[in-house]
C-alpha cells in the first residue's frame, strides 16, 4: 500500500515522499517500513510501543490511534509529524 512520509522522516527513505509497504495492521506496516528503512519506526513509536505524541497516522484520510488498526492492501496511509519549538 502507499505510505506518505512527512518531510522530517524522509532522510530514512532516501527523500522519497511516498513509499510502498505491507501489513495487516498499522503495527505490521510500521515493522515492514522499519525493515525497508531501518530506524524509521523508532522515530514514530516509543519504547513502550506507543505512538509518539507528535505523530499522527491517517488511513484513507481518517485518523487512527491504535497500532492494531486493520489495513487493506488498497489503503493509503499518511504519516504526519507535528513540529514544535520556539
Amino acid at each position: 500500500m502507499k505510505v506518505f512520509v512527512p518531510t522530517p522522516l524522509r532522510s530514512y527513505t532516501g527523500q522519497l515522499a511516498c513509499v510502498e509497504a505491507q501489513g495487516a495492521t498499522v503495527g505490521e506496516l510500521l515493522a515492514d517500513l522499519d525493515r525497508r528503512y531501518p530506524g524509521i519506526r523508532f522515530r514514530m513509536i516509543d519504547e513502550q510501543d506507543a505512538i509518539r505524541p507528535h505523530i499522527r497516522f491517517f488511513v484513507n484520510a481518517e485518523q487512527v490511534r491504535d497500532l492494531g488498526a486493520a489495513l487493506r492492501p488498497a489503503d493509503e496511509v499518511q504519516i504526519l509529524q507535528a513540529l514544535s519549538g520556539g
